[in-house]
Formats: C-alpha cells, sequence, structure tokens
C-alpha cells in the first residue's frame, strides 16, 4: 500500500531521516496508493463525543478511534497491512530502525480528527508499552486534508527545545492529503501542532489524519530512561507581545487561552500525582502483611515483576484495562 515510488527510494529516505534536525524525520509525499489513501478519507469515521473525552475528562474537540477494522472494509485491509511484515520492512528501511513491532492495540493512535478550536500542546510521547515492555520508537502520521492553508494553523511543528523559546528551533509541515510525516520518538522529539482557527466558510472542515506508532524491544543504551507518561509543555507568549507593544482584544483573548491550557496542564500532572500516590498507598496497604522474607524473595520472581510492571503501566494509563 506503500507506493512503489516510495520505496524505491528508500536509501535516500533514511539519508534525509538520519541527518534531519531537530531529531530525526522525513516528510514524504504520496505515501500511499492514491486509492488506499482515498479510502481512508471516503470512510472517516464521523465525530463521535465518546471519542472525544480529552486529559482532563471533559469531551474535547479531538476524536481518536483506535479500533479502526470495525470503521469498514477498507479500514480493516488498511489494518492488516500496517500490521504485517512487509509494512515493518519498508518502515525500517525508510527510518534504518531495525526488529519494528506494531501495537495491535493502536494505543493513541488510528483516526485523529481535531475541529475547529483544537490544538496539540508541544510534548514528548510516553516512551515505552508497559503492557509488553517494549520501547517506542517511531511515529508514523499520514495526513487526510484535500483543502488546508498554513493560515489556520494545525500544521505538524517538531521543536528542538520548548523550554527554551528564544533558542527553540521549529520544523513544520502542513497536514496535506497523503502527506506522511515520520518521526523517530525520544527523550527530545517535542512535537504538536498550533490551535486550528478555520474561516467562518471552512467551519465544516477538520483535521483529519491517520497515526500509527512502532516499537522494539531494545533501543541504544545511552537513550534509555525510566518508563514515562506524556509530558507537556505550554505555549509561550506570541512573538509580538514584548515591551511597547499594546495589548488588542486578540491578544487578550489568546493570552487568556494558553494561560487557561497551562493551568489545565498543571492540574493534569496535579491529578495523575494524586492517583499514582493512592494507587502506591493502596498497594503497599494490600501487602503489609507479607512476611519481609516472603516479599523479598517475591521481588525475585518473574510474576511478581511482571505484576509490578502491569500496576505501573495502569499508574500512568488508567483507561487502560
Amino acid at each position: 500500500m506503500i507506493t512503489a515510488n516510495v520505496q524505491l527510494r528508500a536509501d535516500d529516505i533514511q539519508r534525509e531521516f538520519r541527518g534531519a534536525r531537530p531529531f530525526p524525520h522525513v516528510a514524504i509525499e504520496n505515501f500511499l496508493n492514491e486509492d488506499v489513501c482515498e479510502a481512508l478519507l471516503r470512510d472517516f469515521p464521523a465525530f463521535d463525543e465518546k471519542y472525544a473525552v480529552d486529559e482532563h475528562g471533559t469531551v474535547g474537540r479531538k476524536a481518536v478511534v483506535e479500533r479502526v477494522s470495525a470503521i469498514s472494509a477498507q479500514y480493516r485491509a488498511f489494518y492488516d497491512y500496517i500490521s504485517s511484515a512487509s509494512f515493518l520492512h519498508a518502515m525500517s528501511a525508510l527510518t534504518g530502525i531495525a526488529d519494528l513491532i506494531p501495537d495491535p492495540t493502536l494505543f493513541g493512535g488510528g483516526t485523529h480528527e481535531n475541529r475547529d478550536g483544537q490544538g496539540l500542546n508541544v510534548h514528548v510521547d510516553f516512551n515505552i508499552d508497559e503492557r509488553r515492555m517494549l520501547h517506542r520508537r517511531i511515529n508514523v502520521l499520514i495526513y487526510l486534508n484535500k483543502e488546508w492553508d498554513p493560515s489556520w494553523g494545525g500544521s505538524i511543528e517538531l521543536h528542538s527545545d520548548p523550554y527554551n523559546p528564544r533558542a527553540n528551533r521549529v520544523q513544520g509541515f502542513v497536514p496535506l492529503f497523503n502527506r506522511a510525516v515520520i518521526f523517530e520518538t525520544g527523550e527530545f522529539s517535542w512535537h504538536g501542532f498550533p490551535r486550528i482557527v478555520l474561516p467562518p466558510d471552512k467551519r465544516h472542515l477538520s483535521r483529519k489524519s491517520f497515526s500509527i506508532y512502532l516499537y522494539t524491544k531494545d533501543r541504544p543504551a545511552e537513550e534509555i530512561v525510566a518508563p514515562h507518561t506524556t509530558f507537556y509543555v505550554g505555549q509561550p507568549l506570541p512573538d509580538h507581545i514584548k515591551a511597547g507593544h499594546t495589548l488588542s482584544e486578540v491578544d487578550v483573548n489568546e493570552i487568556g487561552n494558553r494561560l487557561v491550557e497551562r493551568d489545565g496542564l498543571l492540574r493534569m500532572y496535579q491529578k495523575l500525582l494524586i492517583e499514582k500516590e493512592q494507587r502506591l498507598r493502596d498497594f503497599v496497604h494490600t501487602h503489609q502483611s507479607v512476611d519481609r522474607c516472603a516479599a523479598v524473595q517475591s521481588l525475585c520472581s518473574s510474576r511478581f515483576v511482571m505484576a509490578l510492571r502491569r500496576f505501573k503501566y495502569r499508574l500512568f494509563h488508567p483507561s487502560i484495562k
């Protein structure tokens, strides 16, 4: 389903991928065979609020459907393809990362629809799938928008250092139809997109894409850190807001929106921390009657280790059972 032309250019694409900054990435035009991409757009699921609950537990303007096999026969065929050895081999050829492993659940992936007013704060993704103890290595983002103007926002942006806006370097790509943006995920693969602001006569449009995340059993030792959840960074103030600038009503509204977003992130991390601490307390309380010697022995058992890994995964991914 990846076009023959892309596969023929795999060596050149891999060189571009490895040499890109701020971290390995590549944008590929006409990534899929035209009929495949047309089918993904034609059968794209309608926006459903049950798939649009955000990190704060409220219904937002972004819907994610992970169980894509149920959408249509075309989506089922595409799901089978992105789980196949031929697709994984092609992705290894394009990126230079060997032994890639798919996620049969498409956790966090699948179809993504973002409506007017939705943005995505700059972030690095969770680094390990603790259900399988696999390292997250590659994001493949395939865009499905035949009409999109860069002035509307929504362009995927790759950042070098969002904590330092003055030194931050940004590489952006408009989410155009059948364009794939592929990047290596790690502790510095900061990415996101500015809030979508559609003109009044374009409010019927939305930003549509399909996301695929690939894993490996290992990764270079110098890149390994403890398992963590997704980390978000609040947006800095717009460049034009500086000493001497007179704030307009638009400026004031934008500053207010960014403060609301940042406060929401703080509340989310506070909630995660409280929940994690409570679950740790519950875990300790449940096992406090275990004899100390038996506890030490159990630490060495593979069954206990796997149980602890599953417990840790639920701490940071409470929606996963």
